[in-house]
This record gives C-alpha cells, sequence and structure tokens, in this order.
C-alpha cells in the first residue's frame, strides 16, 4: 500500500475673547532655540509496499513569499525615502524646511498638514492612507482669488499662504480650542473668531502674554496672532491665535511673507 504524505503550511459663551492669546504688549527677548503533517501509519500489509517511482514522488509545494511591506516613516527615521517625502511634501506647497533625510519635527508637521487636507487620521506618520495622498497630490484649495492672503481654515486647521488664488504654502496650525477658561475672574472661550482681517501689528521676539509665550507674533485681530509656538498638535489647542511652529514662523519672518497690513482671512 503506497504512503502518502501530505503537507500543511501556515501562512504566518460665554464670553468670545476679545483679546485672544494676548493683550498687548511690545517686548521682545531672545530667540530660543515559516511539517508536515504526521503521515498515517500504513495498513498491515503481507507483502512489502511498492516503491514510488520518481514521477510518482511527492514533494512539498512551495508558494512565493510576500515582499515584506515599507516601514511606515515616522519620526527618527532616517534616509533617501525620507528625503524623497520631504521633496514630495515641498513639491506639493507642505513646508517642511530643507530635504536632509531626517524625519524630525519640521517633516511631522507637514505630514499633520498633509494628512488634514486628505481627511485622514492625524497621526504624523507616513501610512499606506498617507503615501496615497502624496502620490495623488493632495492639495488644499484657496478661497480667496486675489492678492497675497493668509487663509485659515479652522475646520481642516491648516495656514496657507495664497497669491492670486494660488497656495504656495501649507502648514499645520492650532487654532482656539473652543474650551472654557478664566482670566482675571472672568470667563472666556478659547475661540479664532471667523473674517476678514489685516495684520496691524508684530513683535520681532518673544512675547511674554498673559496667556502664554508667542514667539515673534504678527496680529491680525486684536491679541489674536499668527505665532511660533513650541507646542503645534494637529487638533485646535490656543487661546484663539493661530500656532506654528518656531521653524515655521522664522521662515515666514526671514522670507517677509507675512508683512504689516497683509490679509488674513479666518474661515
Amino acid at each position: 500500500m503506497r504512503r502518502a504524505l501530505t503537507y500543511a503550511t501556515t501562512v504566518a459663551a460665554l464670553v468670545t475673547l476679545a483679546a485672544g492669546c494676548d493683550s498687548g504688549g511690545s517686548e521682545q527677548a531672545a530667540a530660543p532655540t515559516s511539517v508536515p503533517a504526521t503521515a498515517p501509519s500504513p495498513a498491515a500489509s503481507p507483502s512489502p509496499s511498492p516503491t514510488a517511482s520518481p514521477s510518482q514522488s511527492t514533494s512539498p509545494s512551495t508558494k512565493p513569499t510576500a515582499a515584506p511591506k515599507p516601514e511606515k516613516l515616522k519620526t527618527g527615521v532616517k534616509g533617501a525615502r525620507v528625503v524623497a517625502l520631504q521633496q514630495r511634501l515641498t513639491d506639493l506647497g507642505y513646508w517642511n524646511g530643507k530635504a536632509d533625510g531626517t524625519f524630525g519635527g519640521r517633516t511631522q508637521q507637514a505630514v499633520y498638514a498633509l494628512q488634514k487636507a486628505a481627511g485622514l487620521g492625524r497621526d504624523g506618520v507616513v501610512g499606506p492612507k498617507t503615501q496615497k495622498a502624496l502620490d495623488q497630490g493632495v492639495r488644499p484649495e484657496a478661497k480667496s482669488n486675489k492678492g497675497r492672503v493668509i487663509e485659515i481654515n479652522l475646520k481642516r486647521q491648516l495656514l496657507m499662504l495664497v497669491d492670486d488664488g494660488t497656495v504656495s504654502h501649507i502648514f499645520n496650525t492650532s487654532t482656539g480650542s473652543m474650551e472654557r477658561y478664566e482670566q482675571n475672574g472672568a470667563m472666556f472661550l478659547a475661540d479664532t473668531p471667523s473674517g476678514k482681517f489685516r495684520v496691524s501689528r508684530q513683535i520681532d521676539g518673544w512675547r511674554h502674554a498673559p496667556l502664554g509665550l508667542l514667539w515673534r507674533p504678527k496680529y491680525f485681530n486684536g491679541g489674536i496672532a499668527v505665532h511660533g509656538a513650541n507646542s503645534v498638535p494637529p487638533y485646535p489647542a490656543s487661546h484663539g491665535c493661530a500656532r506654528l511652529s518656531i521653524a515655521a514662523m522664522n521662515w515666514l519672518w526671514n522670507n517677509d511673507k507675512i508683512p504689516i497690513d497683509t490679509r488674513v482671512w479666518v474661515y
């Protein structure tokens, strides 16, 4: 009787805050910085089992090994894939500084912005869905159509530089948390009012405001400003201002991207 072998495989209202982040001031300071299954026993036989011919022999089947999935790109990863990511982000308008091959804070901020524009989860990690958005060239659209305008999209939590209706640069921002807070015995709502404004004043340094530190603020609505901050999460968290990363704010200042009288549209 022929011995058969089988194989198994395993795949493996409040009061709206009129003062915003700040109530004013003009001071400035220095910058920071892989068994076969057991074969069935043969039945007893008076004669020996015939030997299978080579053509009848059984061999284990093999399956092609699936290619490993690419490593997700996230903070701390370095190398050529990061350079390609950074260059792609820049090509799409997501500001992340110079492509240096290191996935740091600036790149994470740009990935946040891309994920917001694509309506994805905001984890700052480039997985399959975020990579698809990159490949598809997802970009937000502007509302304005003339001149230089700073557009702040409250729903998407994006700040965009727009020139004659074309979005040139896109930043992750964090605006008013819409939470209640108390200041000087009064209750306020941490909101960022929508509307059209203009940059009216600025401070080239740290502003030690009553509600926190503002780096190089550009005020456009009373005490509400676009400013640099040490923490810019991918969700609303400020007292009313539009936070940007320190590096992004420095770039805006150094390249005179938001001069006095620049229009600001919050929606």
